[in-house]
């Protein structure tokens, strides 16, 4: 049995209309001013008000950051820090998909700690304390909520730094499956597919441990049952939340166990083709568990969470729309060499539970392409 050190950093609350509680859990944390980090898409369609609504009603002061977008980068990642500096906030709000509670994060990092985001690459590089943080997901997916990893891009090079540090954990976590209705199909299953990947990849990984175990192998079970449910009947809560409570639980497993190839493959795409993260996953996965199962005892831990997982894997595919190979997904054949170099330099890609380099990252290319 490999050994494990499990520290629950933060408290997490779900159920149907628990945004509204946000005020009250805000308070509770010594709150006075906070700033909430949203994306655009997250004020249009009114989930931002109304935290804003349930915050002032605690008496707390509402600052706003809305200016960055999917994949958040370093450049508004300062902008936010430039923007937070001149308020006085002592607490951080993060509402709606990765790309939001990244960013909070990352804000978080710099605000308190100071320098630049490549400054914390890796992990338990921030020396001083941070913010106390509440993460609130609106998507169902990357598990950021649960994690202690700031996702940042390079605004330069546009590849993905892994920053990371226990303080950057959230203080609380509030999980409403109702935030996740609003979202099109095309989000819920990219998202959804995405956070599969997280308890597939998890579960072998050489890191994993019984604690990592318990959380991807529940994740599985809730993910797995729940997709297709969930995209035939988008209004259905008791799917939404399954989806939600299961992201957060691969999110779990990610702090004990990381990812792998899967995710090392998947980050070149988003940088060089713009591909969405979930959907660069959901073209890879099957075929990472394929390339990996060369091992008895990795293919037995798959066997264990579906008799066939690569096929039960393209039938997820298949259910969430996504294009069947690279090639559909206008990803030219020219480019899997250049690709495969920068999978390799992923710091994912060293979990994996076969050994992974840029001979690996191409195989596995021309297998999905």
């Amino acid at each position: 049995m490999r050994p494990f050190d499990f520290h629950p950093r933060s408290r997490v609350i779900f159920g149907p209309g628990t945004l509204s509680s946000i005020g009250e859990r805000a308070h509770e944390l010594g709150i006075t001013r906070v700033l909430l980090v949203a994306d655009p898409g997250i004020v249009a369609i009114g989930y931002a008000a109304a935290a804003r609504r349930s915050l002032e009603a605690a008496g707390i002061t509402v600052e706003t950051f809305h200016e960055f977008n999917e994949n958040p980068d370093t450049d508004m990642v300062e902008a936010g820090r430039a923007h937070a500096a001149t308020l006085g906030v002592d607490g951080i709000v993060g509402l709606g998909g990765g790309s939001s509670m990244d960013c909070a994060k990352g804000i978080n990092f710099l605000l308190t700690n100071g320098g630049a985001m490549a400054d914390y690459r890796g992990y338990g590089k921030a020396s001083r304390p941070m913010l106390p943080m509440i993460g609130v997901p609106t998507t169902a997916g990357t598990g950021s909520d649960a994690q202690s990893y700031a996702l940042i891009s390079d605004a330069r090079t546009h590849l993905k730094m892994a920053c990371g540090d226990p303080k950057a954990a959230f203080s609380t976590v509030i999980l409403d499956p109702e935030l996740t209705t609003s979202q099109p199909a095309h989000v819920t299953a990219a998202a959804g597919y995405d956070a599969i990947a997280h308890a597939v990849e998890t579960w072998v990984t050489r890191t994993h441990n019984p604690m990592s175990d318990l959380f991807s192998r529940e994740s599985w079970r809730l993910l797995d049952g729940n997709f297709e449910r969930v995209l035939r009947s988008p209004r259905d809560l008791d799917a939404r939340g399954a989806m939600l409570v299961g992201s957060h639980l691969a999110g779990a497993a990610i702090e004990q166990s990381m990812l792998g190839a899967t995710h090392a493959c998947a980050n070149p795409l988003t940088a060089r083709y713009g591909t969405t993260h979930g959907v660069g996953i959901a073209l890879l996965l099957r075929h990472v568990v394929r390339w990996n199962s060369t091992s008895e005892e990795t293919r037995a831990r798959y066997a264990a969470l579906a008799a066939d997982l690569p096929a039960r894997l393209e039938r997820l595919a298949h259910i969430g729309q996504f294009p069947a190979g690279l090639a559909a997904a206008g990803v030219s054949e020219d480019d899997l060499d250049m690709l495969s170099r920068e999978a390799a330099a992923q710091w994912t890609g060293t979990f994996n539970p076969r050994p992974f380099d840029e001979h690996g990252a191409r195989e596995i290319y021309g297998m999905a392409w």
